[in-house]
């Protein structure tokens, strides 16, 4: 998801592909995991908000065959346009600010978008709005504040330079508004706007090839940003990518929590 106000990792940058490639290892087998336990099948209609990549509403698409819609939205729609052909339609849309394209879901999902959007409540309570009665709602967003290291084990220079970047790249968050403690909140948050049955658990990935693919691509596209804040100097990243490449380091993401519930 990209905003043109400040927001810290837009779609139109190269590495911004490079790490919606990360997001789909790391995290689709959690997000079709849930939705396979939802019973998704023909026909059913979807909302992927803050689609930005292409592998979920490429899933959906497949789940939801001829007879379903998939609705793609984002504010920046660039990657996820090359999959914008039936059952799948793609279009822009501020999930915080404008009205819910469409009602009647079977389905809506948000993955790592409300934790930086203005207006979270507004946000979700229009995917709620959007849901038939009985349908459902699965949220996942990180929460980098129940795991803020990049390295949880600091045991050397490299981890303890990679965790101060970390750091850095939170604060730039947080100086735009982002709530790195959003992903602990998702139960309370969906039963007060309203859902039944709520549920939700988190995945931790400690070490592997995809967080180290998304800590470059990441890394590369807030490079300025980090400079500028002065939380890191040029020789600091270049010496932290070198050491990521390199492939000694055990990295890892912030939990993704995983909440679901569902419309009376």
């Amino acid at each position: 998801m990209t905003r043109t106000d400040g927001y810290l990792l837009g779609n139109r940058q190269t590495e911004a592909r490079q790490r919606f490639d990360a997001f789909a290892p790391l995290f689709d087998p959690t997000t079709f995991r849930h939705i396979e336990r939802f019973g998704i099948g023909s026909g059913w209609r979807c909302w992927e908000v803050g689609a930005g990549g292409t592998s979920v509403v490429s899933w959906l698409a497949k789940k939801v065959g001829p007879t379903g819609r998939v609705l793609a939205t984002d504010i920046d729609t660039s990657w996820v346009a090359s999959v914008a052909r039936p059952p799948v339609e793609v279009r822009v849309h501020d999930v915080a600010a404008e009205e819910p394209p469409g009602e009647g879901f079977d389905l809506v999902h948000a993955r790592l978008v409300l934790a930086q959007v203005p207006d979270r409540e507004r946000a979700l309570r229009s995917m709620v709005r959007a849901l038939r009665p009985g349908g459902r709602l699965l949220v996942e967003d990180t929460d980098l504040s129940l795991q803020p290291h990049l390295c949880p084990d600091e045991y050397g220079p490299e981890q303890q330079l990679a965790n101060r970047l970390r750091k850095g790249y939170r604060h730039l968050l947080t100086e735009r508004g982002a709530d790195l403690s959003y992903g602990r909140t998702l139960p309370r948050q969906l039963r007060e706007a309203g859902l039944r049955r709520v549920e939700a658990d988190a995945y931790f990935p400690v070490s592997s090839a995809a967080c180290a693919a998304l800590e470059t691509a990441t890394v590369r596209q807030i490079r300025d940003q980090l400079v500028a804040a002065g939380r890191a100097t040029d020789q600091d990243i270049d010496r932290h990518l070198a050491n990521v490449a390199a492939g000694t380091m055990d990295l890892a993401t912030a939990p993704m929590v995983s909440a679901w519930g569902r419309k009376a």
